[in-house]
């Protein structure tokens, strides 16, 4: 079932990023003007590795989390996550890294680099090692 809703989403992702060619019509975007787009995989395997980590699946959620990772290296709230899961395995010194790395891409996210933060800050609590 995971493998088909996986392929699902695969699916989805190459039919949300594939672009028409623009029309004569209407002038093409300025090249500084940022065109988001939702990733749609991402979007997936983070919603699936949320789950798994509601339920206590936290092997699958971590699993999940690096495949997106692996799509999507410069994520910095996939870093995030993966570093929320760590934490909660015990992990604590790879839990602070991954805040760390977060951190570095999240840029002006302010709320996103406080709950880093307080990962790391938890990670090197002394009654947690």
């Amino acid at each position: 079932m995971r493998v088909l809703a996986f392929l699902l989403l695969l699916f989805l992702y190459s039919c949300a990023t594939r672009e028409e060619a623009p029309s004569p019509a209407a002038p093409p975007p300025p090249p500084e003007t940022p065109i988001a787009r939702e990733n749609v995989a991402i979007a997936g395997l983070m919603e699936s590795a949320r789950g798994d980590a509601a339920a206590g699946r936290l092997v699958q959620a971590a699993g999940s989390l690096e495949r997106a990772l692996r799509i999507e290296p410069r994520n910095p709230r996939l870093w995030h996550e993966l570093a929320k899961v760590r934490l909660r395995q015990g992990d604590t010194a790879q839990a602070a890294n991954l805040a760390a790395r977060s951190n570095s891409f999240a840029a002006s996210d302010a709320a996103l680099r406080a709950a880093n933060r307080a990962i790391i800050e938890q990670a090197r609590a002394p009654g947690l090692r």
